[in-house]
């Protein structure tokens, strides 16, 4: 690659002498004591003072990067500083505010350096002053793309192409400055990288600068280089777990286009497996294009592997620990403090599938729970098999559950299916509670995933549901069928905000469900709904929004509606554009036993967003209208 950024103006060669000469002088500025500089005395005694105060007149635009970067700056509390030194260090102040101002496109400007004695001063024994006209800003005159190789005209980079050339920030009458040239070259080139060429690489680029007339001709030529596919994932380190099953999990898309974003995704998978402390993936970056026997053919050959590559991902993995013990405190504005204690074995003997146990010591919600979990098969269906035993608030009662589980899952980019058995038993705690009662219930879910970001999206949309049909098994045995859904969308307003750069939105939510069962069927408590809480209705308490028995207490029923509409805006904190936002929101909601006589609980609220680097934190104060009640909420990470 070459690159060239030189000015044209006859006045450069002597500046740059010049400076060159005063640079080598420079090497008398080191630190050191001359105690025989022809009787001078030193600038700067040992009393502490400064050698010199340093004020610099310039326009805005130019006064920050002045200020930092001024080599004067350096050496102005410099204790043993002699004036002959600091004559040698003014001289040298005109060619690196050159420098400086050059960055950002002064090519002509008037440096003016002036020293007054201040003798009487507390501060310093002199003032120097740099006064610095910039002069115009250099435009760009001519700016050009160009690109080479074999791929220079590949019809399926076009769209890459075409998407460089739109972005491409140094325009004609543009201003032009370093930094702007050095990003305009670094996003094109990223463009190419993120997709389909991540061998892209910049086969020469100019920066040619006419000071006399404070103008620039750009130009720029990428190489594409060869055109990438995804081939095998191929997993090095492991020697305890299944390969084949871990390559299954990633679920590279083998033979597609390659893409930066899916090779992310595909290594988080990994990492979020919990079978690996590290994981790096690359390309093998090995063709494997068969060759012909003519030269001909060979010639052909080698031309279309330059083109093509179909390259397989090299996985370099470090396994994790066999077994594993987590140890966590929390707190919750819904349930209070809590311990938890995890225990993961990534290879149960005798079956080889991964079990995660988890005990938990709650005020409120004590639960012990494991779930086994076997490697995906040939058609990436995951076997899994669950129990858990709990206590839970339930509206104004307990209930002591118990619920096992297994069936099948299975996780492709955008959608999850799963299709289980499961059997729950539940006894109610308290005065009026509906007596114990257990169930059998087969259940099938769909969620649908469309989201522009996994960790905090902005925009896009998630859609799930489950159906189930069963049995209740005691008191008596009834047929019921129990049904949920769930939507979300992320929807980006407006213009963009001034000072943030960034787009309002509006959060969507909708949520329901429906058990349909003769009237005196007893179903067990842990399939019915409540709602109100962090992740449901704001400005009520946890699960406090239910149907009512006979004697007035909330209890679980077997409707569920409820839905919010949220509006989300940047805002700057500190100074931080990127990360803060601010929201106002309405929940409503109802839950009951007869789908005709509901009404809805009303929530209204304002909070704070942080996009911190393991997810969204989200605090909100919210005022529910029929509790008359507020309420903080507080919740960590993006879940759907």
């Amino acid at each position: 690659m070459a690159e060239r950024i030189f000015p044209e103006s006859p006045i450069v060669a002597p500046v740059l002498l010049v400076a060159l000469a005063l640079s080598l002088g420079g090497c008398s500025l080191l630190p050191g004591k001359d105690k025989n500089s022809n009787g001078d005395p030193a600038v700067a005694t040992a009393n502490g003072k400064p050698a010199f105060t340093l004020d610099v007149e310039a326009p805005k635009e130019i006064h920050d990067l002045l200020e930092k970067h001024l080599e004067l700056r350096r050496f102005q509390h410099q204790p043993d500083l002699q004036r002959r030194e600091l004559t040698r260090l003014l001289g040298a102040t005109n060619a690196n505010v050159r420098d400086l101002i050059g960055t950002l496109g002064y090519f002509s400007p008037t440096v003016t350096v002036e020293v007054t004695e201040t003798p009487d001063s507390e501060e310093a024994p002199r003032k120097v002053t740099v006064k610095v006209e910039p002069g115009p800003q250099t435009v760009i005159r001519q700016s050009e793309l160009h690109f080479s190789g074999l791929n220079a005209k590949d019809p399926d980079g076009k769209e890459q192409r075409d998407l460089i050339r739109e972005s491409w920030p140094l325009k004609t009458g543009e201003h032009f400055s370093q930094n702007a040239w050095s990003g305009a070259k670094s996003g094109g080139l990223k463009i190419l990288q993120a997709k389909r060429y991540p061998t892209a690489r910049i086969d020469t680029s100019l920066a040619d600068i006419d000071a006399d007339k404070n103008e620039a001709n750009v130009s720029v030529t990428y190489d594409p280089g060869a055109s990438y596919t995804f081939g095998p994932l191929v997993i090095e380190g492991t020697q305890r777990y299944d390969a084949v099953g871990l390559a299954r999990l990633a679920r590279l898309p083998e033979g597609e286009v390659y893409d930066q974003t899916t090779l992310l995704d595909t290594q988080q998978r990994l990492v979020s497996s919990g079978y690996f402390d590290s994981v790096f993936l690359t390309l093998a970056d090995t063709p494997d294009a068969e060759v012909g026997d003519s030269p001909q053919k060979q010639e052909e050959a080698r031309a279309e592997q330059g083109r093509h590559v179909n390259s397989p991902v090299i996985a370099k993995v470090r396994e994790a620990k066999l077994q594993k013990w987590v140890f966590g405190v929390g707190l919750s504005t819904d349930t209070g403090p809590r311990l938890s204690v995890d225990h993961i074995h990534n290879k149960v003997p005798g079956l080889g599938w991964r079990a995660v146990s988890k005990l938990q010591i709650d005020r409120k919600n004590p639960l012990l729970s494991t779930q086994l979990t076997a490697l995906p098969g040939a058609d990436y269906w995951r076997w899994f098999v669950g129990a858990k035993l709990e206590r839970e608030p339930v509206g104004d009662f307990d209930v002591n559950s118990a619920q096992l589980r297994a069936g099948r899952t299975r996780s492709e980019e955008h959608i999850d299916r799963t299709y289980y058995l499961q059997y729950d038993y539940a006894k109610t705690q308290g005065t009026g509670a509906p007596p114990a009662s257990s169930s059998l219930l087969a259940n099938y879910g769909w969620t649908g995933r469309y989201f522009n970001n996994t960790l905090s999206p902005t925009s896009g949309y998630g859609l799930g549901w489950e159906a189930g049909v069963g049995t209740t098994l005691t008191p008596q045995r009834t047929p019921f069928t129990r049904v949920t859904g769930r939507w979300m969308m992320l929807m980006p307003i407006g213009e963009r905000d001034a000072e943030t750069l960034r787009r309002s939105r509006l959060q969507l939510r909708a949520w329901g469900g429906a058990i349909t069962a003769s009237k005196d069927a007893e179903l067990p408590m842990t399939l019915m709904f409540l709602a109100g809480g962090d992740n449901s209705i704001r400005g009520y308490g946890y699960q406090t929004i239910g149907a009512k028995t006979n004697n007035g207490k909330v209890i679980g029923g077997r409707y569920l509606a409820a839905g919010s509409v949220e509006w989300q805006r940047p805002i700057t904190i500190k100074g931080n554009a990127y990360d803060w936002e601010h929201a106002t929101f309405i929940d409503a909601g109802t839950v009951g036993d007869d789908a005709n006589a509901m009404y809805a609980r009303v929530g209204v609220g304002t909070g704070i967003r942080w996009r911190s680097p393991v997810g969204p934190v989200q605090a909100d104060i919210a005022y529910g209208l029929q509790s008359h009640d507020v309420r903080l909420h507080l919740r960590l990470g993006f879940n759907f």
